[in-house]
């Protein structure tokens, strides 16, 4: 699944650079995941990085909308990365 950040952001950009896909940008009140790009860090880290940095608990999760398997999310990470 792709990540989606909650109501509970508060804006701190703690995320932003932790993403290796750049997929976090600035929505119209909160930050938010384009969901094309988050590959969840596979293929990059063991878990997703914005979620280790983010200070609020439960503000980063996984996208109920976007349910995307180990094996999808690693074949979207070797399309971005030009790897195909």
């Amino acid at each position: 699944m792709a990540l989606l950040i909650t109501k509970k952001c508060i804006n701190c950009d703690m995320c932003v650079p932790e993403c290796p896909n750049d997929a976090i940008f600035m929505g119209k009140s909160i930050f938010e995941i384009n969901p094309d790009l988050c590959t969840e860090c596979k293929g990059h880290y063991d878990k997703p990085t914005c979620q280790s940095v983010c200070p609020i608990s439960k503000c980063i999760i996984t996208d109920p909308n976007r349910v995307e398997s180990e094996d999808e999310l690693y074949e979207k990470y070797v399309v971005i990365q030009g790897l195909a």
